[in-house]
């Protein structure tokens, strides 16, 4: 079932309100756990930190041990660190903004040890993932998604299928250990356990058995060998065995992806100089209800790339 959603503005405005609409809207594909990835102002002099962890009375004590860990990495605290309010929840989520240009796997790693059970959810100049359980409008009472303004960002519904209904299975997925990669995922694939061996061979770790992250991390793998953002997409096409549509975001930048039969639905929609996309037109008419003219029903095997600049890439490959 779940949905997948996004949304990419040309000039900053607000993402979280409309993907929390497009979001409920789709509330029916499954309300186990909703999560946002929100792409903000790009700042590389500091790492933003998005963690839950699972003992709130442990919580801010943690908080102090991770940012010893990150000062021993030779990094620092670069703003007040943050919490949910949630009242009487058992966890606790952190927002923490740190100053570190070192290795980003060795910063998690860090980050796990001082903080046992913490759950990172994403690293990134700009990415900000947040992922909790219950649908868009109890995890935006939360976190209150619907304030955040910026350039673009994703979203998705999950109904847990082939894995176990924990926060940290839920989308999005960051692609550890590259900054400010995300992707929501619909489908699953049959070669799974292939690619997950050969990328660990290579050094990369999995937090979860969610195929979605494992498609991340390879997609990002493949860029930092030198592809370029379409030339992995396109590899995905043949690569990746099952049924997928995926979208998958970077600064400035939203990518999709289809298999070859196409079993799993996106709907794009442009509205002026914004790009929609979703699993349901339904979810895109929440947020422009008057406004759609036109939709595209990608075909098999197409993909997609939509830049803030106003370029689109797409090909059935």
């Amino acid at each position: 079932m779940c949905g997948i959603a996004g949304i990419l503005l040309r000039e900053t405005g607000p993402v979280g309100d409309s993907l929390v609409k497009m979001c409920q809207a789709m509330r029916h594909r499954g309300a186990d756990s909703t999560g946002f990835a929100l792409y903000g102002e790009h700042d590389a002099t500091r790492l933003i930190v998005r963690a839950r962890h699972p003992d709130a009375t442990r919580a801010f004590a943690d908080t102090e041990a991770i940012l010893a860990a990150v000062r021993e990495l030779g990094g620092d605290q670069h703003a007040e660190a943050s919490f949910d309010t949630a009242a009487g929840a058992a966890d606790r989520f952190i927002r923490l903004e740190i100053r570190y240009d070192g290795d980003i796997r060795r910063l998690a790693i860090a980050i796990e040890t001082a903080a046992q059970g913490i759950e990172i959810q994403s690293i990134g100049h700009s990415l900000e993932i947040v992922k909790d359980a219950g649908d868009a409008a109890s995890v935006d009472a939360r976190h209150g998604i619907s304030a955040f303004r910026g350039s673009h960002g994703l979203g998705h519904v999950r109904l847990a299928t082939e894995s176990i209904t924990a926060v940290s299975y839920g989308h999005p997925f960051w692609a550890e250990p590259f900054p400010d990669v995300s992707i929501v995922h619909n489908g699953q694939l049959t070669n799974y356990y292939t690619l997950r061996r050969l990328l660990e061979q290579d050094g990369f770790r999995f937090q979860t058995g969610n195929d979605s992250e494992l498609i991340a991390v390879y997609l990002a793998d493949k860029m930092s060998r030198g592809q370029t953002f379409y030339e992995a997409l396109k590899d995905s096409v043949y690569e990746l065995d099952g049924c997928f549509a995926y979208l998958l975001s970077m600064p400035e930048v939203i990518g999709s992806a289809k298999d070859m039969f196409a079993i799993k639905s996106i709907v794009v929609a442009t509205v002026g100089s914004t790009v929609a996309m979703a699993t349901e037109e339904q979810a895109i008419r929440a947020v422009y209800p008057d406004e759609l003219d036109d939709t595209q029903h990608p075909d098999p095997r197409s993909v997609f790339v939509w830049e803030r600049s106003g370029r689109v890439l797409q090909e059935i490959v």
